[in-house]
């Protein structure tokens, strides 16, 4: 059984944990300036900050932001010595329950065999794969855009919806007016 339990950083423990495993799971280029995502953990009424508990015990964390018409999940990792035990699915499973909505992710192009596998996970849990071309904002000044890809759990179509997604990331995820 997984928890999903939303965080702030007085929840000291629980947030070093997170905090630590942010950094190590995403490079620099796919994740905001630590003070920015403390910020946001504590005063962004749409961005929920969450730990991942199995039997009170810490396994990861999972981001994702409130849009009303869809769930944006931003940042999702299990810690690395305890990945293979189903901890991510279960993770998904429960948030689909929580939420009760449909849900966007943004993944790396179908490129290697690590990519592949991440797309195929999620595959397997109901997301599709837009075919859309997407690109990334860069979380800092200075850095690029990265190409990505869109799957989507729920009621969202590719066709129709892609554009206003696309628009609400880039304006309250990445603070970009498009």
């Amino acid at each position: 059984m997984i928890s999903i339990q939303r965080i702030h950083t007085t929840d000291k423990e629980y947030y070093c944990f997170v905090e630590n495993l942010f950094t190590k799971a995403f490079p620099k280029n796919e994740r905001r300036d630590i003070t920015l995502q403390r910020e946001y953990t504590d005063g962004n009424k749409l961005f929920y900050n969450n730990i991942l508990l199995a039997e009170n015990e810490p396994v990861g964390f999972i981001s994702y932001w409130n849009f009303g018409k869809f769930f944006y999940v931003e940042h999702f990792a299990i810690h690395e010595t305890i990945r293979n035990h189903k901890y991510g699915q279960k993770a998904l499973c429960e948030l689909e329950e929580m939420l009760k909505g449909a849900i966007i992710l943004e993944v790396e192009l179908p490129e290697d065999e690590i990519s592949k596998r991440r797309i195929n996970f999620y595959q397997r849990l109901g997301f599709l794969l837009w075919e859309n071309e997407y690109m990334q904002p860069p979380y800092r000044e200075g850095d690029n855009y990265l190409p990505m890809k869109l799957m989507a759990k729920g009621e969202l179509n590719s066709r129709t919806d892609f554009e206003l997604i696309k628009k609400t990331l880039y304006r309250e995820v990445y603070q970009i007016e498009l």
